[in-house]
């Protein structure tokens, strides 16, 4: 049997549905949202717009809270972008603008090129990493599932790489920057 929609009267003013959007020129990106950030090759910005995701900077304050998916956006310069790491959820990328490299695997041996609006759907557990392929700074859609998708998993090679560059991770998964600290 096919479930349909309820239909109902629900209905919200303009000053209810602001709430639910985020607009870009009002969001706060961080350069330090997950611990390989400060690595070179690795370096990018990241925008939570719905949910806080994956991330690890506990101080970034997405406009829309968590549905049953969360949202971001990454910038990047050419040849950056993220390590080899994996989710306990499905990640969906999509680039915005210019061309990105998607590789994953155990040693992230295997890679495809994503156009814009090209859509990949990377498996729960597979080791997966990012790069901005294309010669200009780029923008990459992120969508990972789940009210709580959990934390990142970082091969420990990463994670030495990290802390040697001032960025550790809490017992709470939080990023410490005890570089600053």
């Amino acid at each position: 049997m096919v479930q349909r929609a309820e239909i109902t009267d629900l209905d919200f003013s303009i000053a209810d549905m602001e709430r639910n959007i985020a607009r870009f020129k009002d969001q706060k990106s961080s350069d330090k949202a997950f611990i390989d950030t400060r690595i070179p090759g690795h370096e990018r910005e990241i925008f939570s717009i719905i949910g806080n995701g994956v991330q690890e900077d506990a101080s970034m304050r997405p406009q829309i809270p968590p549905q049953d998916f969360h949202m971001s956006m990454i910038r990047a310069e050419p040849g950056k972008g993220a390590a080899l790491h994996s989710h306990l959820t499905q990640e969906v990328f999509m680039p915005l603008t210019g061309q990105w490299a998607i590789y994953w695997g155990p040693t992230g041996d295997k890679e495809v090129i994503l156009e814009p609006y090209d859509v990949i759907s990377v498996p729960v557990h597979v080791m997966r990493g990012f790069r901005n392929a294309g010669s200009e700074t780029a923008l990459l859609l992120a969508v990972v599932g789940g009210h709580d998708p959990g934390r990142v998993g970082w091969p420990e090679s990463m994670q030495i790489a990290a802390g040697a560059a001032g960025l550790v991770l809490d017992d709470q998964g939080n990023l410490r920057d005890v570089a600053r600290d």
